[in-house]
């Protein structure tokens, strides 16, 4: 059965082969052989049991065998929400925006930060009606409401850039679903104030 390389990053290279992806981790020539070795096995280990936990909670693709460096996952047969979301009409959207913060509420309930919540790493599947949140390569575990706050100042950056026209619109529907489900609600957006005003501080600082 013939490969597809689907991505390729500095972590890792995604190859498609029928219905099953395989995430393998790029060895990195400036790190000794055994320690390079011993830190892609942690970083998939890590990864492949924050993908179980939230499999639990949200929709992500299944793992059907982890190894040393690699994690093989069914694959998602669906649209690249960076590339389509806009393609959707204003109803659509609202139901795709929804299981996003939905999505995101139930992680941080269960304690996972996904720490690169942009729309390339969501798929949605318009035959099954559902969201998938992909990539966890960065997520780590976390009940703090500063790594909660902070997920969100990343999401709201990587949606200005990459859907300025509907980032008010995306905003408030996925901030609206969030802010029902996720626990300390109150709390979260409080500190994400803070984090904004840290951020603005800094480039202020940094610009003179």
């Amino acid at each position: 059965m013939p490969e597809k390389i689907l991505a390729q990053g500095a972590e890792a290279i995604l190859i498609k082969q029928g219905g099953v992806v395989n995430k393998k981790r790029i060895s990195k020539s400036y790190r000794h052989p055994e320690l390079d070795k011993e830190i892609i096995k942690l970083r998939t280990r890590h990864e492949s049991r924050i993908l179980e936990k939230a499999g639990k909670e949200i929709f992500v693709p299944k793992i059907k065998k982890v190894g040393s460096n690699n994690i093989e996952m069914e694959f998602i047969d669906g649209k690249k929400l960076s590339e389509f979301l806009e393609c959707f009409n204003k109803s659509e959207q609202k139901k795709i925006l929804k299981q996003f913060g939905r999505n995101l509420a139930l992680l941080h309930n269960s304690g996972i930060i996904h720490n690169d919540l942009t729309t390339s790493n969501m798929i949605w599947s318009s035959h099954k009606k559902k969201l998938y949140f992909i990539d966890f390569g960065l997520s780590f575990h976390s009940n703090h409401i500063e790594d909660k706050a902070v997920d969100l100042h990343l999401l709201k950056q990587a949606l200005e850039s990459k859907h300025s026209k509907n980032y008010d619109f995306y905003l408030r529907e996925i901030f609206f679903a969030y802010k029902k489900l996720v626990n300390d609600s109150e709390k979260i957006f409080n500190r994400l104030k803070k984090v904004e005003l840290r951020g603005r501080y800094k480039h202020k600082r940094n610009s003179k």
